[in-house]
């Protein structure tokens, strides 16, 4: 039977074998190693670019262990003894994810903090299928970043690209192993830039997208049409858990600052500047003479810190840092977090309408000046001081807490997230000042915990369970 296509849709196909295509390639350059290409019956394919980027993607199977909820006469310490039953059953639990290999010849592999958390065994599993045991290097619970490590050759890497210059409306592939169901790719565009406020716990500059990214995704790559890596997929906002078209990825530039610190120091070593900031508030522009309300306020410098000595003053509008545009003061943080100590920055500000630059330099986290050093049996590995009563930080959280003063390697409180220097003031929301309360606390908290602490100017939440 022969069917009439109306004019106009024939016009669309036409516009799709023809324009579409010439779209497309006016988004690369033309030394682009992989672009959009037609196929043998000339339309257009993204083949090409999934068959270079996909082999760098990497399905990651982590082996843990969570506690088993059994007969409540299990829990009478009388019959425990009795029976000579562990104090804690535990079973192992699988879970998936995904990874992103940056650096062949060393083998680096990024994921997420989350999807590595706790994990007994590693195994990351290549395109090819070889298998292969990975090496924690190291993590960064704020970013929710983690570098792996393989011993393998013939690997295939993701180079980095510059998520600094995205724009809404560009196109993207999220490749990762949603559900544990294998390699898959989604496309979709930039939704927005400079997300925040999904969680409590860190510093958040989230590129949003809707390329379908789904539990088991997170830790798999966000690329452009280069090629390049220019995010770590990493959440989702779900009814049930699943795709609704608003997904979240790590930019690429905070990724790789992140590796570069965990690869060199083992950690992120985050550093102090002495300014508190918030948002633009919608009726300050005409009153600040503001070009935009892009940018974070100063609230308050702290006495003899960096910023003071630099000459920040409260009231200040920091609209870049290094010659980058700050949209935010959740996008300051996060790169004001990411700055190594001893390393100078410059801010480009707005003061009673006028345009400065003030460059001042990140100083070591400040500690408590005395105490002695207490172990907390309840997170082995942890090393804390009680801060003096009337000393400076004493004053600055206007109350007590608790110096982190040392975390041993490989214990269960690196491995939660803890680092030396970390000031922690609060369990589930409570404050705690004294030792004794922050034990008492942990141990009241049957099925987990989350530790309030700052962490250089930067509040953050740790959770234990």
């Amino acid at each position: 039977m022969n069917v009439s296509i109306p004019m106009f849709f024939k016009d669309f196909l036409n516009m799709l074998r023809t324009p579409m295509l010439l779209l497309l390639g006016a988004l690369l350059p033309l030394a682009a190693p992989a672009q959009p290409a037609t196929d043998a019956r000339g339309l257009p394919t993204l083949a090409p670019l999934v068959n270079q980027v996909t082999p760098a993607v990497v399905n990651i199977s982590v082996v843990t262990r969570a506690p088993v909820e059994d007969n409540p006469l299990f829990r009478d310490p009388f019959f425990r003894r009795f029976f000579n039953l562990p104090d804690k059953q535990q079973r192992q639990e699988q879970s998936a994810g995904s990874g992103v290999i940056v650096d062949a010849a060393r083998g680096y592999v990024l994921t997420n903090n989350h999807v590595i958390k706790d994990a007994e065994q590693v195994i990351v599993t290549l395109k090819d299928r070889r298998q292969f045991p990975a090496k924690l290097v190291g993590t960064d619970p704020g970013t929710d970043i983690a570098v792996l490590q393989i011993n393998a050759a013939n690997l295939a890497s993701l180079r980095f690209g510059d998520s600094d210059n995205l724009q809404v409306g560009d196109y993207v592939l999220a490749i990762g192993n949603p559900f544990g169901i294998g390699q898959t790719v989604t496309s979709g565009i930039v939704s927005a830039l400079g997300r925040s406020g999904l969680s409590v716990e860190g510093y958040e500059d989230f590129i949003q997208t809707d390329a379908s990214i789904n539990p088991g995704n997170s830790g798999g790559a966000l690329v452009n049409l280069r090629g390049e890596l220019i995010g770590i997929n990493t959440a989702i906002i779900g009814p049930a858990g699943g795709n609704v078209g608003i997904g979240f990825a790590v930019p690429s530039v905070m990724a790789r600052a992140v590796m570069e610190q965990i690869v060199r120091h083992g950690e992120v070593r985050r550093g102090r500047l002495g300014i508190e900031m918030a948002d633009v508030p919608a009726d300050a522009q005409r009153k600040l003479r503001l070009p935009s309300l892009d940018g974070a306020i100063i609230n308050n410098v702290q006495s003899g810190s960096p910023a003071d000595r630099a000459g920040l003053r409260e009231g200040d509008v920091v609209t870049t840092l290094n010659s980058r545009p700050i949209r935010s003061s959740a996008e300051l943080r996060a790169r004001l977090g990411l700055t190594p100590v001893g390393e100078e920055v410059e801010f480009g500000i707005v003061r009673e309408g006028g345009a400065q630059r003030i460059r001042a330099r990140i100083a070591a986290p400040q500690a408590s000046d005395s105490g002695d050093t207490q172990t907390v049996a309840q997170l082995p590995g942890l090393k804390v001081v009680e801060i003096e009563r009337g000393s400076p930080l004493f004053q600055r959280l206007r109350g007590g807490g608790l110096v982190v003063a040392a975390v041993d390697p490989g214990s269960r409180a690196l491995q939660a997230g803890f680092r030396p220097g970390d000031i922690i003031y609060a369990v589930n929301r409570r404050r705690v000042q004294t030792l004794s309360e922050f034990q008492g606390l942990l141990r009241a908290a049957e099925r987990g915990y989350a530790v309030s602490l700052l962490r250089g100017d930067f509040s953050l939440t740790i959770i234990v369970r």
